[in-house]
């Protein structure tokens, strides 16, 4: 009986602190897809499915779409085929001529069903999919589905004989895309900004122009797919499939070349530490202290990542030291010595090829700022001359006098701006 209760209490606690990683807006979201997919599945069960072959087709692309999910650069989890095939299941006018006449409630169902399919594979291997991604991607499939469906017998009758035309189906396609791509951005950009702790109008930005590029290509490959089928039948699917499938395999291989890159410089950032140079999680520290603050003045997320390249590699020039500084406190320097480090530092950045604008960063953040050097250069010259005063200390008398130290610093040293940025990340405990 006690070897039966223990695997259950760890299962609780597993699932609660699931639950305390989701915000407000996520368990929101979750609980709305969830609605939505039982009452999606209940219907379909009651009235039955209409042309089952049809739905388990495109459910069965859906799932393979959801089973070769990826994440995308800004932690973005993504399953593009997937989505492409749900579309392109709520678009669907009419196969071999033959209206259909599927409701929404069965289209919500057949997503639903095959996103859980998807699923499984990752579970099965302990590689959960994120439950507020599949909520939003299930809620941003259902939209269009509740809306389009009930036009869908009117917008057929148009493209029969004798008038055949398609421009009435293609607008209303085209737009309903439109307002869907935008309702996706909004509710990402509100997810983003409660999680991230950014400025609503910084997440819009940011998924503008991380995410709707990715989301008009999806929307495209719906219509295409709906269009498809009326000449081709159900052999539309695997011809759209495959350059789906090569699109996505490019998605992650760029999505993994990104993320090993940013392993590597985490990784070549502690080389300071393990010789000594610097305390263990300095660079680590000024990183996330940096991005914060970056995030506060409102950075785009390109910059963000480049400011985070630059923080961590921003001590890298005292590998040049004969005798480390004690304790690696660069602010304890002189600045003539500081804009030395910081030189070779650039220098050694550069010497990688393709991180010339990292290096100029880390080349300049010892820079007066009569001098007018970078943002990012200016955020992580605070960011590391408070980590250096305060280290992993969470002593708030000793983070009060640090700052109070920045702040009264002689005229020129640092940027008001970001010297304010870093008092509100320290009072609402960003980091």
């Amino acid at each position: 009986m006690i070897t039966t209760a223990r695997p259950r209490r760890r299962a609780e606690r597993s699932v609660g602190m699931v639950l305390r990683r989701l915000d407000s807006g996520q368990l929101l979201l979750i609980c709305a897809a969830g609605l939505v997919a039982v009452a999606g599945v209940g219907y379909t069960a009651a009235a039955g499915l209409d042309r089952p072959e049809i739905a388990v087709a495109f459910g069965a692309l859906i799932a393979v779409g959801e089973l070769a999910r990826l994440t995308m650069p800004g932690n973005r989890e993504v399953a593009p085929i997937g989505a492409a095939a749900a579309l392109g299941y709520t678009l669907l006018l009419d196969l071999s001529q033959h209206p259909l006449r599927h409701p929404a409630l069965q289209v919500v169902a057949v997503i639903a069903v095959g996103m859980i399919a998807g699923a499984l594979p990752h579970l099965a291997v302990g590689r959960p999919p994120r439950l507020d991604a599949m909520a939003r991607r299930l809620l941003i499939g259902a939209l269009p589905a509740f809306v389009f469906r009930p036009l869908a017998d009117p917008l057929y009758e148009l493209t029969k004989p004798p008038t055949s035309t398609w421009w009435p189906a293609l607008a209303a396609m085209a737009t309903l895309i439109a307002i869907t791509l935008l309702i996706d951005v909004l509710i990402a950009a509100l997810l983003r900004a409660e999680q991230v702790r950014t400025a609503f109008r910084v997440a819009v930005r940011d998924e503008i122009n991380m995410a709707f590029p990715l989301g008009a290509a999806v929307g495209s490959s719906g219509v295409l797919l709906a269009l498809a089928t009326h000449s081709m039948d159900l052999v539309a699917l695997l011809v759209f499939a495959a350059p789906l499938l090569v699109t996505q395999v490019a998605f992650r291989k760029y999505a993994g070349i990104r993320a090993t890159y940013l392993q590597t410089v985490r990784a070549l950032s502690r080389v300071t530490e393990v010789g000594g140079y610097v305390e263990p999680g300095h660079s680590r520290r000024v990183s996330r202290l940096a991005v914060a603050i970056g995030r506060e003045l409102g950075m785009a997320e390109p910059e963000l990542l480049e400011l985070e390249y630059a923080a961590l590699m921003h001590d890298i020039g005292q590998l040049s030291l004969r005798d480390p500084i004690p304790g690696g406190a660069t602010v304890l320097t002189e600045p003539d010595q500081a804009r030395r480090i910081a030189e070779l530092g650039a220098e050694v950045i550069r010497q990688t090829g393709v991180l010339d604008r990292v290096a100029e960063v880390v080349r300049r953040q010892c820079d007066p700022i009569t001098e007018d050097p970078p943002l990012s250069s200016r955020i992580i010259k605070v960011a590391n001359a408070y980590d250096d005063l305060v280290g992993p200390s969470t002593d708030r008398d000793r983070a009060g006098a640090a700052l109070e130290r920045v702040r009264q610093s002689p005229g020129g040293s640092y940027d008001p701006h970001a010297i304010e940025a870093l008092e509100r990340v320290i009072e609402r405990g960003r980091v």
